[in-house]
């Protein structure tokens, strides 16, 4: 022990603190015994995977659902591997879908809580008390082989037939005593730190997996690094440490980590502290012609957050999908509760399903267009506002420019039992709408207008001219409509489908006909909603002056 002592101390001279100091710092939680503390914790090397997003809703429902914690911890301890920006680009990504934090880094503040830092490179001090301390137990100890000695090792591993890693007799500092260390480091070699692990291969770790059930692996038995050379841990001690003096309680993550469980519970095991429930998330799927595969974080770009960010989905509708994910019976669920927030269904994690789920884009689509539906035209104008601005300057500036109009444009069809569903992203509001803005529909009537080829141009014209004399804004629907009807019979068409159902040859068409002739004449659409409801948005001027800009166009 004595020993220990000094290649701790000739090690790590500088740290004098003790983990009781550490305990101090950070004290157990204080909440009800039912409460779950969780986190989720990305490495900032690139944008946000859809799969991060994913697992992050999970850690958040089931902490908030149990009235816990759930706390963001950025893992930036691989400084080699960091990606500028990412840090910022992960919290802004989490936000908009609208994944909160309790605790941890934040989009307008620095950081929120009392067990940071939040970021792993600011908490180098705190890794190193509990390295030295597992030096002085004798459970971890340096090591100075250089990477010519460890690929040596290897390929001796290889041709023996033996597990590959630094372990048992191929590792060749485990026993090193103060006085080597201190030869070898005075000659200016760099080292670092491994545990010295207790385990064998021939036992088993026997653990219940919140997701996948009941686990057998075999024990870790490899010398694993926990300090390198620059003095900050690995990922898995980092983590260890972390998730006990942060008071975690259950951790959900993809299931890529499941092999590491047995270091991890070791980790736990060596350091004195109470082991955690681990939930391995399984990866979320898309289809490849006919077979379903695991989306490349290099290759497939919807396989990002950012993506769907881009498109415009409303990040509620990709939530509410990914609710659906999590438990199928949420689809159900939220049918019988349509007016409840998405937070009010109960999470069971011990019913996700343990292969990889489907990202299907038409379900996302179906789901996004119920959300933007059910919101206010105000609420729909705000958050496309924002989105446009960022995506889509020219939708920004006419949002921007006739806000009141717009917010009338948005407000068709939103009442009623059946609201409109012809939106799916912020991006398809321009196409959709654009016939509202004189700027766009002037351009589209540049190539001519999209008259149903079995109406003549000189019926629509005299249609469009008859219209414009008995045109009158105030009109009501009705009044206005029995004006389309009159118009109808008056050119020879039916005054509804009825009639003309009975005896199609004896009229040109029905009076949806006429209206058809109309709607073309307001907006070059053949689709659009209630052909009222678009004048009454339009105005007086704007209607008059797209019926004679219509006669003009015509002759």
């Amino acid at each position: 022990m004595a020993d220990n002592r000094l290649l701790a101390d000739l090690l790590l001279p500088e740290v004098t603190l003790q983990p009781e100091d550490m305990f101090s710092r950070y004290p157990k939680r204080t909440l009800d015994e039912s409460a779950k503390v969780t986190r989720f914790a990305p490495s900032p090397t690139g944008m946000l995977h859809v799969g991060g997003l994913y697992a992050a809703l999970v850690s958040e429902r089931l902490a908030h659902q149990s009235k816990g914690i759930c706390y963001l911890r950025i893992e930036d301890t691989d400084r080699k591997r960091e990606v500028d920006g990412s840090i910022q680009g992960i919290i802004k990504a989490l936000d908009y879908f609208g994944i909160h934090f309790d605790e941890g880094l934040g989009v307008s503040v620095g950081e929120a809580g009392n067990y940071g830092p939040y970021k792993q490179s600011k908490r180098a001090d705190i890794y190193q008390v509990f390295v030295k301390h597992l030096l002085v137990k004798g459970l971890a100890y340096p090591c100075f082989c250089s990477a010519e000695e460890l690929a040596e090792l290897r390929k001796q591993q290889k041709e023996q037939s033996a597990i590959q890693g630094y372990y048992g007799e191929w590792a060749k500092h485990r026993n090193i005593t103060f006085q080597q260390a201190k030869e070898e480091m005075e000659k200016g070699k760099s080292y670092v730190i491994r545990l010295k692990s207790p385990g064998s291969p021939n036992n088993k770790v026997r653990f219940t997996d919140l997701i996948k059930g009941y686990i057998e692996m075999p024990e870790n038995n490899q010398d694993i690094v926990i300090l390198k050379t620059d003095g900050f841990p690995t990922y898995h001690f980092a983590h260890a440490v972390d998730d006990y003096l942060m008071g975690t309680t259950h951790v959900l993550r993809a299931d890529e980590w499941l092999s590491s469980v047995p270091v991890h519970l070791q980790l736990f095991d060596v350091l004195g502290f109470k082991r955690l429930s681990y939930g391995h998330i399984s990866p979320i799927m898309k289809m490849d012609g006919t077979s379903k595969r695991k989306f490349s974080k290099r290759k497939d770009l919807d396989g990002l957050a950012e993506f769907y960010i881009r498109q415009g989905y409303p990040g509620q509708a990709v939530i509410e999908y990914f609710m659906s994910l999590i438990n199928s019976n949420y689809e159900d669920w939220s049918i019988n509760n349509p007016k409840a927030p998405f937070t009010k269904f109960t999470v069971e994690i011990e019913k996700m399903s343990t292969s990889g789920a489907l990202l299907d884009i038409d379900k996302l689509n179906d789901i996004s267009k119920d959300v933007i539906s059910r919101l206010s035209a105000e609420q729909l104008y705000d958050q496309a506002y924002i989105w446009a601005d960022k995506y889509d300057p020219d939708l920004s500036e006419l949002m921007g420019k006739y806000k009141e109009y717009f917010i009338k444009i948005l407000s068709i069809g939103r009442i009623g039992s059946k609201p409109r569903k012809d939106i799916i992203v912020w991006s398809d509001i321009k196409p959709v709408f654009s016939y509202f803005f004189d700027e766009l529909y002037n351009t589209s009537i540049n190539e001519g207008y999209a008259l149903p080829p079995t109406v003549p141009a000189d019926i629509a014209k005299a249609i469009v001219h008859s219209y414009a004399k008995v045109f009158n804004y105030m009109d009501d629907k009705d009044t206005w409509f029995d004006k389309i009807k009159n118009l109808a019979e008056k050119f020879g068409f039916a005054r509804d489908v009825k009639l003309y159902k009975k005896n199609p040859e004896a009229y040109k068409g029905n009076v949806g006909d006429v209206a058809m002739i109309l709607r073309v004449a307001l907006t070059n659409r053949s689709a659009t909603p209630d052909l009222f409801d678009i004048i009454q948005v339009l105005g007086m001027d704007r209607t008059s002056c797209r019926l004679k800009k219509f006669l003009e166009n015509m002759n």
